[in-house]
Parts: structure tokens; C-alpha cells; sequence
């Protein structure tokens, strides 16, 4: 059992080794997309080392019982796949809402997200993903979960 393990591990270890590659300094776009209504957000990525990067994203969202600002921060981990393919894994969460009926209230809360997805860097300075980001909301005003799914160009220098 113990030479399975150290087998497994080692062939991981070597995957993540091969797979190793540089990520851009810095992409600055837009990310469309929402779960529950329409949503855009200015998207700034920074690069934090050669496989990781710091995501910064302030959007507008609109819905059934809101429209508001919300900013979130996720630290991401990016694997190469092939090519320009790339995934990545990341979490972070905080958030800010300017709500409409019916409480016609304002609320600053924290949430917990996660964001999974998949990304294509071109030859050319440009950055195209699609991604899944499930978000755990805590707040008076607005306490559930939201699924967002969004398209993101970038541009990468």
C-alpha cells in the first residue's frame, strides 16, 4: 500500500512539474454573467507567482429584488492543460449590495466563493475563460447561495 501511495504521489508530483508554465503579469476585461439576473464586472488579475494570481472583480448586478455594486477578491491557482488551455481552482469572497424593493435597504456583507474554470491565452495579448462560481452569501438582507456562470475577455500585459 505504502508503494502504491509513493507511486501516486511521485506521477502527480511529475504531472505538476511538466506542467508548469508562466501566467501573464497582468489581465485587465470584463466578465458577463450572472445567476439570477444580468451582471458585469471590470476584472483585474495580477500575478502572484508562476502558477498563481490574485483576481479582482467589481461589477454591476441586477435581479428580481436588487440592483448593486459588488466586489469580490479570489486568489487563484491556474494548471496548465494543453496549448493555450489552461484551468484554474480559486477562493476568496466580501461583497457590497445597494438593494431595491422590498426592503429598499443597503447592506455590506462577506461571502464565501469559489470559482472553477477553464481559460484559452491566444498568441495574440488576449485572455478568453468561462468559468463557475458558487457563492455563499452571509448578510440580514440577502443569506443564500448563488451560482454565477460567466464569460470573461481580457486583455493581458
Amino acid at each position: 500500500m505504502k508503494k502504491i501511495a509513493f507511486t501516486a504521489l511521485t506521477v502527480f508530483g511529475c504531472l505538476l512539474i511538466t506542467n508548469a508554465h508562466s501566467i501573464s503579469d497582468n489581465a485587465i476585461g470584463l466578465r458577463l454573467g450572472d445567476s439570477d439576473g444580468l451582471g458585469a464586472e471590470i476584472s483585474y488579475q495580477r500575478a502572484l507567482g508562476d502558477n498563481n494570481r490574485l483576481e479582482l472583480d467589481l461589477g454591476w448586478r441586477t435581479g428580481n429584488n436588487f440592483d448593486g455594486f459588488k466586489l469580490v477578491g479570489l486568489y487563484q491557482w491556474v494548471w496548465h492543460i494543453d496549448g493555450g488551455f489552461n484551468w484554474y481552482a480559486a477562493a476568496g469572497g466580501v461583497a457590497s449590495y445597494d438593494y431595491d424593493a422590498p426592503t429598499n435597504d443597503s447592506e455590506t456583507f462577506f461571502l464565501i466563493a469559489g470559482d472553477i474554470g477553464i481559460e484559452y491565452d491566444f498568441d495574440i495579448p488576449l485572455l478568453l475563460s468561462l468559468d463557475f462560481r458558487p457563492e455563499i452569501d452571509f448578510g440580514d438582507v440577502n443569506d443564500d447561495t448563488n451560482f454565477d456562470i460567466a464569460l470573461s475577455i481580457r486583455y493581458q500585459f
